[in-house]
């Protein structure tokens, strides 16, 4: 029987993308990262399987040619990594959103050609967030496909506090911005087979989700825009939110986990590390209190490390 966690918030950050990052002169440094040293991270923190993605800001830095080139390498280099060690890796393919045709070639290459796990979204793709009518086609896509998808946040489409990094707190918000959208216009019931996995606990959402359900539901506060789902109230916005999945990654603390468990529904929660972009120390400080929690049984702790994600990816059943 196969043991140990099953990783669904871990990147990957090869030589090539570096590279055209740097090129792009997007202004801050990205980690180190090789295969062995993911390899390291994962046996020291008793993780079977990483399930790796490219973070934000993804491939498209403006043009959409050079973002499908990107898109195409990221995506094949990840691939080859999973064709070597399908036990260890897999794969959540990126897509050049928001340019929506390469998004759904893209989709074909990945499922067709690579067999990835699933793909990884971005909360707003320059500026677009999940859920605007934009994106449809992709998301009818993502539906006819089954997918299994990672939703991470990227920068606000504003000014930042000068010297509070993104990850401090924007990106908690860029995710609740995108759940709720994502609501709003009635993701979830139009294309009920894209299974989400939110980043970070869901970033707010658990911790403002009666917030959010009572404000949408009980007062005119939404401007009416097209697309949105009809008779929203508090009860189905509610129950929208609690539909999707919610990983760990910097979130096993004393005061996140009691928020997530009360909010996800039962089997709704993954193991993540986010590594590297959280150093193995970090990865540690949270693994730790996630399984020093006392609110979580030993079957509790098997479901989080492995159960939920082997019931997403069945081709990582034991």
């Amino acid at each position: 029987m196969t043991t140990g966690r099953i990783d669904l918030h871990q990147h990957l950050v090869p030589r090539e993308y570096t590279e055209a990052f740097a090129s792009a002169g997007i202004g801050h440094a990205l980690p180190g990262w090789s295969p062995s040293g993911a390899l390291a991270m994962m046996d020291e923190h008793a993780i079977a399987t990483g399930v790796l993605s490219l973070s934000t800001p993804g491939t498209h830095f403006g043009d959409d040619a050079a973002a499908r080139r990107l898109t195409e390498q990221v995506n094949d280099i990840q691939a080859e990594l999973v064709k070597d060690r399908p036990d260890r890796f897999g794969m959540f393919a990126t897509l050049p959103l928001p340019d929506v045709d390469g998004a759904l070639a893209a989709i074909a290459h990945a499922y067709d050609d690579l067999r990835a796990d699933g793909v990884i979204l971005l909360a707003n793709h320059r500026g677009t967030y999940l859920g605007d009518p934009a994106f449809d086609p992709v998301m009818a896509e993502l539906d006819r496909r089954g997918a299994l998808v990672l939703v991470h946040p990227a920068d606000l489409p504003g000014p930042a506090v000068p010297g509070v990094a993104a990850a401090i707190a924007d990106f908690l918000l860029d995710t609740t911005r995108a759940a709720i959208n994502l609501v709003l216009h009635g993701a979830p019931s139009r294309y009920p087979n894209v299974r989400m996995v939110l980043s970070h606990a869901g970033g707010f959402l658990p911790y403002a989700a009666h917030r959010i359900a009572n404000l949408i539901g009980a007062n005119d506060l939404v401007t009416p825009q097209a697309g949105l789902e009809p008779g929203l109230n508090q009860e189905t916005v509610l129950e929208g939110l609690r539909g999707f999945w919610f990983d760990t990654a910097l979130s096993g603390s004393p005061t996140a986990l009691p928020g997530l468990l009360a909010f996800a529904r039962p089997g709704h929660v993954v193991f993540g590390s986010d590594w590297p972009f959280a150093p193995t120390a970090g990865v540690g400080y949270f693994t730790a209190g996630l399984d020093a929690y006392p609110g979580i049984d030993a079957a509790g702790h098997a479901a989080i490390d492995r159960g939920n994600a082997e019931a997403l990816l069945p081709r990582l059943s034991s």
